[in-house]
């Protein structure tokens, strides 16, 4: 397991269930880079549990291609293809794109109100340099909108979109800074407006044009590795 990032022991009473989402989370949060290597035993120790829960978390994590089997031993990180990510962004764009109609018709204030929120935060992760908050907040804007849309099967798709592309993100995420989120602003006039076209145009253009600054980024980080 590489970095220094450290999960909190749990004592949930579905241990099992704990367990994925403790290293779901971490993934789709970029806590993980491409290409590490995750060891089932340490990861065990980090979080107080025995191995059994973590190896079945692991395998369901393999069948989510958020983690790719190398051997009986060795379990990593997926690298990303760019092809497979400019599909995935493809997809995410029809889809949180639906997620930003729906949200447009059925945004409480509450929910407006959150959603502002989040913005703000993000703007005062980024102007303090904290990427990793940053990248939290972004994917939980995303995830916001799904959820105000009341649309659980849709949250589940994305939620197996992110696990892949996660770690891509928060490699290039630094290097975006504000364009990342500059688009959040007219998703959210739109919603205020209820205006389900702008919302959803808005969003495909938030993620259109992050991932052009990802994959510039990722293409540069790659040719300086070779």
């Amino acid at each position: 397991m590489s970095g220094n990032f450290n999960f909190q022991t749990l004592e949930h009473e579905n241990l099992g269930e704990s367990v994925y989402a403790r290293i779901a989370e971490a993934l789709m949060k970029g806590r993980f880079a491409p290409n590490s290597r995750l060891t089932i035993r340490d990861i065990a120790q980090s979080l107080g549990t025995s191995v059994t829960p973590v190896r079945d978390a692991i395998l369901r994590l393999i069948q989510d291609e958020a983690l790719v089997q190398k051997s009986a031993r060795e379990v990593r990180v997926p690298v990303l293809t760019m092809e497979r990510y400019r599909e995935i962004r493809q997809i995410r764009m029809k889809l949180e794109g639906l997620a930003a109609r729906e949200s447009a018709q059925k945004a409480s204030p509450q929910d407006i109100a959150r959603l502002r929120y989040l913005i703000e935060r993000n703007e005062r992760a980024i102007s303090a340099k904290d990427w990793s908050r940053a990248l939290e907040l972004n994917q939980v804007f995303h995830f916001a909108l799904a959820e105000i849309a009341d649309m659980v099967v849709l949250r589940g798709i994305l939620n197996r979109l992110w696990l892949q592309m996660g770690p891509l993100i928060a490699e290039a995420y630094q290097a975006g800074g504000r364009t990342m989120i500059e688009h959040h602003y007219s998703v959210l006039e739109a919603i205020i407006a209820k205006d389900s076209d702008a919302a959803e145009r808005s969003i495909a253009m938030d993620i259109e044009e992050a991932g052009k600054t990802i994959i510039e980024e990722v293409i540069l980080r790659r040719q300086n590795k070779d």
